[in-house]
């Protein structure tokens, strides 16, 4: 009996992994700042885009948000991203702001 029962509770653990980088993106994302919608649009393109580091890098940007600004433009969620000395990551969020940004 013992044996069924483990494979449950593993079930959801594991089907939480797979979602884990892009909902931590979308996430910090919004810590950062931006708007929800925006937020989730940049998060499904970039998930594919970016190595796990990459986007590692990119979710921390929210503990960066200074806590009086309740949201951010895009032009300093980038500049913060510039920050970050990495040229693919900011090739990837400026097209994925832009694209977004039109829909």
């Amino acid at each position: 009996m013992k044996r069924a029962v483990l494979p449950l509770l593993l079930l959801p653990l594991a089907l939480s992994a797979c979602a884990t980088p892009e909902t931590r993106l979308r996430t910090g994302l919004q810590n950062a700042g931006l708007s929800k919608a925006m937020s989730a649009c940049m998060a499904e393109r970039m998930v594919d885009r970016l190595s796990l580091l990459q986007l590692r890098r990119l979710s921390a940007l929210g503990s960066l948000k200074d806590k009086r600004i309740t949201d951010v433009t895009l032009d300093q969620f980038l500049r913060k991203v510039r920050a970050l000395k990495d040229p693919e990551i900011l090739t990837v969020s400026t097209s994925s702001a832009a694209i977004c940004a039109l829909r």
